[in-house]
């Protein structure tokens, strides 16, 4: 009998098991779903963007170059394909309206199932292929300033130069702007797969920075960012800056970043990170108070501190317009700020006196990286603060302000905020709910779990 028994236990479990693999579950594959999404995204934004970008950028071809083993930064956004040993996406204006697209060299199911491609072959002469088209100018993707518009490498470009022959190399340029523009610039379909990214997390910091991952006394900061860490495994989901920083301020500054250090009652914890999701990074932080025993809420002068940063934040992203360049953004942003009674001051050099101080100049690019690469209102991108900002970049609207904390003897708490929105004809608009109150973590009994 008891042989019979484990016979039906092992039957049980074998059709357990081939039930998760059973067609029926097919349609249910997530990582189908997002394929169809990020597909979309690629054929509206070459739809929508690339003809405008391309043509503002003086550019009639754009060389993107993948080599089996080196993929250009790029990679994700034009489509993923085998290539052995090297490849090419190339885009030509032919004065339609509509941008040829090729994808020479690459191929596989990925890139020749989404529907982005005119052109999917392995059969080609890249020489051929250009001299046919003739373009004037020829962008490849070489940055001085951009990292990610900087993805030819050496070898490549004087291989190009070598096959392309004359007239053609004298016609290579930078696509470094072009780069930037097209991919600071949304299309609908983005904007739900970036704002998806945020709320996602949105919802990890907050949980994380709570007593469902926190027990006061007994939980380290390097114990929030590891459980963060199993949380991105367990949804197939990237990070922005790699491991999470959690971190506690006092009233000496920042006392200790993601390590052993053990989270007690009077602390102010924040978290700086994000989620790469749909080829989106987010980039975003929190900020909690931990109670002491027989508090119910934040000391007062933590409460005021937080209070005053959600106050300049909102001056700060009123002041924000589309069609100026970065830097004018930042000079009205600070303008503003004074007129509103803060006091505009650089990076982490708060005053003495009672004034809250505000570091504003750090409403940088987000997008396909937790740091974007569009127009930048932050002082840290010299060029890209240059470019004008138009409605559909994203921005990651950040800022530190420092208020004197009474309890403290008047020492300054820096309070970050950090959300990411979209620029709109109407200013800065949030693209999933923004930082709005402190978090409280509470002292007690443990109501921490470990998944």
């Amino acid at each position: 009998m008891k042989r019979i028994m484990n016979r039906w236990v092992l039957a049980a479990v074998c059709i357990a098991v081939v039930a998760d693999f059973a067609p029926a579950d097919v349609e249910a594959q997530e990582a189908r779903r997002r394929w169809d999404r990020m597909g979309q995204m690629r054929r509206e934004k070459f739809d929508l963007v690339l003809p405008g970008v391309m043509r503002e950028n003086e550019i009639d071809m754009w060389i993107t170059v993948r080599k089996e083993g080196l993929d250009d930064p790029l990679t994700a956004d034009f489509g993923l394909g085998y290539v052995n040993p090297i490849g090419y996406y190339i885009f030509t204006d032919r004065g339609d309206e509509r941008i040829e697209r090729a994808a020479l060299g690459i191929n596989g199911y990925l890139l020749a199932e989404n529907g982005a491609y005119d052109i999917v072959t392995s059969n080609f002469d890249l020489k051929a292929f250009v001299a046919e088209r003739d373009p004037r100018r020829i962008g490849l993707n070489m940055g001085e300033n951009i990292g990610a518009a900087d993805g030819l490498s050496y070898t490549t470009y004087h291989m190009l130069v070598e096959t392309l022959g004359e007239p053609y190399a004298s016609r290579l340029v930078s696509a470094e702007k072009l780069v930037s523009d097209f991919r600071s610039r949304r299309v609908t379909s983005e904007l739900a797969g970036f704002a998806e990214a945020g709320e996602i997390s949105r919802e990890l910091a907050e949980r994380a920075l709570s007593n469902e991952v926190i027990t006061p006394g007994v939980t380290a900061l390097e114990d929030v960012a590891w459980w963060l860490m199993d949380r991105l495994l367990e949804r197939g989901l990237g990070s922005s800056f790699g491991f999470p920083s959690i971190y506690i301020t006092g009233p000496d500054g920042v006392e200790a970043v993601s390590n052993d250090r053990i989270i007690q009652g009077g602390d102010v914890m924040m978290i700086d990170w994000g989620v790469c999701h749909l080829n989106f990074c987010t980039d975003m932080k929190r900020v909690a108070y931990v109670l002491r025993p027989g508090e119910t809420e934040a000391m007062p002068g933590v409460q005021n501190a937080f209070d005053r940063a959600l106050e300049a934040r909102a001056v700060s992203r009123k002041a924000i317009r589309p069609g100026i360049t970065a830097r004018e953004n930042m000079d009205r942003i600070g303008a503003a700020l004074t007129e509103a009674g803060f006091n505009p001051i650089p990076f982490n050099e708060p005053t003495d006196g009672p004034m809250t101080d505000v570091t504003w100049e750090g409403h940088h690019s987000v997008g396909n990286l937790g740091h974007g690469i569009g127009p930048s209102i932050a002082l840290w991108n010299p060029r890209r603060v240059t470019f004008d900002v138009v409605p559909s970049n994203l921005l990651s609207i950040e800022l530190f302000a420092y208020t004197a904390i009474p309890e403290w003897g008047g020492a300054k708490l820096r309070v970050p905020l950090e959300d990411d929105a979209v620029v709109t004809e109407r200013g800065a608009e949030w693209l999933y709910p923004a930082n709005s109150r402190l978090l409280l973590i509470k002292s007690g009994p443990s109501t921490r779990v470990t998944t």
